[in-house]
């Protein structure tokens, strides 16, 4: 009785793999090339959103916040797994900021060793006359108390602190 329930599942599996692609502009996971947001005229387009991966897109769009387009890295500088910035989608980035009326970089990567180093990277290697880059802020989740927090986090957090009122 499983068995045709499992079969279904198989076939579904097949289908979205040969039906899911990469965006050729901004690396998300879609069904069709250029995906929704990189074809949606009402998002910003001097504003980029860089992620490491794709899943990535779909957490920031639940915030509701962001209104520009994104750019997937592919991953993180990461010499000790011997994944290099070549590995990475930056050559398309740059032709991204040599094609789009981009203003504004915002790097949206993790907090670990790798994704500071990223940024880091990408900070030093994208700056262009009229470009700002910026990097999301770190901090404490919404919710909770400062005694669930490591020292990394409130450091981060105290960093990125601003001005009320």
């Amino acid at each position: 009785m499983k068995t045709p329930t499992l079969l279904m599942s198989a076939h579904a599996l097949l289908d979205a793999r040969e039906r899911i692609q990469f965006c050729a502009v901004c690396g998300a996971l879609t069904e069709k090339s250029p995906c929704s947001i990189c074809s949606d005229p009402r998002r910003e387009t001097g504003l980029l959103c860089v992620v490491e991966r794709p899943v990535d897109i779909v957490s920031i769009e639940k915030s509701g916040t962001f209104r520009g387009k994104f750019h997937v890295l592919g991953g993180k500088i990461s010499p000790l797994n011997g994944v290099e910035p070549d590995d990475l989608r930056i050559a398309d980035l740059e032709r991204r900021l040599a094609q789009e009326p981009i203003k504004e970089i915002v790097i949206a990567l993790g907090t670990d060793v790798e994704g500071d180093a990223t940024s880091y990277y990408l900070a030093k290697r994208l700056p262009r006359e009229g470009l700002k880059i910026t990097r999301i802020a770190h901090g404490l989740p919404a919710g909770t108390g400062l005694e669930f927090a490591d020292e990394l986090t409130l450091s981060r957090a105290l960093e990125g602190r601003r001005e009320m009122l």
